[in-house]
């Protein structure tokens, strides 16, 4: 299927679970969401760390204050985003998200509040 329905169908009409071509909404700025989220959490800790520290105690003088911990996080996050290997691992994560968020209907948030709610 092609054109502006391509990704309707599947169970819930959120498209086909198996495709696993990419939008270039998705490659351009939801993937690279992703990186972002995985380098700030796993990868960049220290600097993100250093970087929250001193806003924390700059106020608002941190625009001028924290430009040294900015650089370097901004330097951190930088060299992965030029990471192919870490490109890959984080489409490939995005990959299996949007197939269970097309084959349940469901969002991971959504999925993990139903997997915490008590059963009544």
């Amino acid at each position: 299927m092609s054109g502006p329905y391509k990704n309707r169908g599947g169970p819930h009409g959120l498209g086909d679970p198996d495709d696993k071509s990419l939008r270039k909404v998705e490659s351009n700025v939801l993937v690279p969401k992703k990186m972002r989220e995985i380098a700030r959490i796993e990868k960049c800790t220290k600097e993100v760390e250093e970087f929250t520290k001193c806003c924390k105690e700059s106020s608002y003088a941190m625009v001028v204050t924290c430009r040294p911990q900015n650089t370097d996080l901004w330097d951190c996050m930088g060299k992965w985003f030029k990471d192919e290997e870490f490109r890959e691992r984080c489409t490939q994560e995005y990959l299996v998200e949007r197939t269970e968020y097309r084959r349940t209907g469901l969002t991971k948030k959504q999925r993990s509040m139903q997997q915490e709610a008590p059963i009544a």
